[in-house]
């Protein structure tokens, strides 16, 4: 075997030991909660030593930082992609059903995402980073808007297409928080189409144009 294939081989194990890691952290964290898990418990249900661990995360922050990252930007991808799949205009309706489908995946990343929001406004690196995902889910709502503008009403309480964006992601942690306490994954997504279609609806009258955010 050359090096180079043994570098290969290497580093593909080395990706999937980092990848199971972050799968087990998932389990754990959702289980327990961020800052009463220890390295151990995640060595354990990956079924890797702490060796394995400190090869991959120089520590518990760092694997929490990229667990979130990973599944935060897998999130924000599937709301562009889900948005993408209407035409020139934009089927209000039809798009809120299919964005409620992605952001509603399932309570433990809720519970994980809401363990990162306390972390996070404990500790400002940590902040600009979950803004920054923000920022991006909020883009990629904006850009579809903006998009249908001159074929959608967007209902003049929300100002422009930056305001109809970051009242969508508002409603989403509204309605998810909810569902962190009554456990109703079915009540809310169906709440959320709601909430969201009447967020971008204007019924008032004909479909105008909407004003394009400054910058």
């Amino acid at each position: 075997m050359t090096v180079e294939e043994t570098t290969r081989r290497v580093t593909k194990r080395r990706v999937r030991t980092r990848a199971n890691l972050l799968d087990a952290a998932f389990a754990v964290f959702a289980a327990k909660g961020f800052g009463r898990v220890s390295i151990e418990e995640v060595c354990e249900a990956a079924g890797y030593s702490r060796g394995a661990f400190y090869s991959n995360f120089d520590s518990l922050d760092e694997l929490f930082f990229a667990l979130y990252q990973e599944r935060a930007d897998l999130i924000a991808d599937q709301v562009a992609g889900a948005l993408a799949l209407d035409g020139p205009g934009l089927d209000v309706p039809a798009a809120v059903d299919r964005v409620t489908e992605v952001l509603l995946l399932d309570r433990d990343w809720l519970l994980v995402k809401t363990d990162f929001l306390v972390h996070a406004a404990r500790d400002p690196a940590v902040a600009r980073t979950l803004l920054e995902h923000r920022a991006r889910l909020r883009g990629a709502i904006a850009e579809r808007l903006a998009r249908a503008g001159g074929r959608t009403a967007l209902p003049a309480v929300l100002g422009d297409i930056d305001g109809a964006a970051h009242a969508v992601v508002a409603a989403y942690d509204g309605v998810t928080t909810q569902l962190l306490l009554d456990r109703d994954v079915e009540h809310a997504r169906r709440w959320l189409g709601q909430l969201l279609t009447a967020l971008l609806t204007d019924g008032s009258g004909p479909s105008t144009a909407w004003p394009q955010p400054d910058h």
